[in-house]
C-alpha cells in the first residue's frame, strides 16, 4: 500500500515538474504574459491591458547569446513591440515601431515625417495643445535622423506623454522579445471591474 502511495506521488510530482518545465520553455521561447503599466501606448492600449506576446514571430534566441534563428519576419513599420529598455535592461517596454534601419525620421510640431513624407497616424493621441520647440526637449520636434543598421525608432501613441526613442534613442534588434497580438483580459482599476469588450481584442 505504502508503495502504491510513493509511486503515485512520484507521477504526480514528474508531471507537476514537467508541465513547469514546458511552461518555462513556452515563455521562453513562444509566448509571454504582459500587462500595461502605465499610459504611454493610449488609446490602443490602456492601463490594465493584459496581452500576450508572440516571442518566435522575429525569430528564437540562442541560449547564452544575443544572435537569433529561425526568423519568421523582421519587425516592421507600425508594430508593436515589447523590449528590453536600453538603459535599464530588466526593464521592459511596449512602444509603436515608427522607423526601421535607413529610414529617416523627423518630428515636426507634433507631425512624424518619415523619409520626407508626412505620416497618417490615426493611432496617435495628443493630450496637450502646446508645442515645444526642438533646443528644448525632444517631444514635438526633433530631427531628423537616419536609423542605423539593426535598429528601430519607437514611440508610444500616446504622443504628448510617452518617453520613447525621442528622448533616448533606438532599440536594438538584440532587444526585441516579441510582437502584442492579442489582448487576453482588461481591468480597469478605478472602476473596478473588467472591460469585457476589450478582451480577445487582435492589437494592431
Amino acid at each position: 500500500m505504502q508503495k502504491k502511495k510513493t509511486n503515485k506521488l512520484w507521477e504526480y510530482a514528474k508531471a507537476i515538474g514537467l508541465a513547469l518545465i514546458l511552461a518555462l520553455f513556452i515563455r521562453a521561447y513562444f509566448v509571454q504574459a504582459f500587462k500595461i503599466p502605465s499610459g504611454s501606448m493610449i488609446p490602443t492600449l490602456l492601463i490594465g491591458d493584459h496581452l500576450l506576446v508572440n516571442k518566435f514571430i522575429y525569430g528564437t534566441k540562442i541560449p547564452f547569446s544575443d544572435n537569433k534563428i529561425m526568423i519568421i519576419k523582421k519587425p516592421e513599420r507600425g508594430d508593436i513591440i515589447v523590449f528590453r529598455f536600453p538603459h535599464e535592461p530588466d526593464r521592459d517596454f511596449i512602444k509603436r515601431i515608427i522607423a526601421v534601419e535607413g529610414d529617416t525620421i523627423e518630428g515636426r510640431n507634433k507631425e512624424i515625417f518619415l523619409n520626407g513624407k508626412k505620416l497618417n497616424e490615426p493611432y496617435v493621441q495628443h493630450t496637450d495643445i502646446y508645442l515645444i520647440r526642438g533646443d528644448r526637449e525632444p517631444r514635438d520636434n526633433f530631427g531628423p535622423l537616419t536609423v542605423p543598421k539593426g535598429m528601430y525608432f519607437v514611440m508610444g501613441d500616446n504622443r504628448d506623454q510617452s518617453f520613447d526613442s525621442r528622448y533616448w534613442g533606438f532599440v536594438s534588434h538584440k532587444d526585441i522579445r516579441g510582437k502584442a497580438f492579442i489582448l487576453y483580459w482588461s481591468w480597469d482599476d478605478g472602476e473596478k471591474l473588467p472591460r469585457f469588450a476589450r478582451i480577445g481584442n487582435l492589437i494592431h
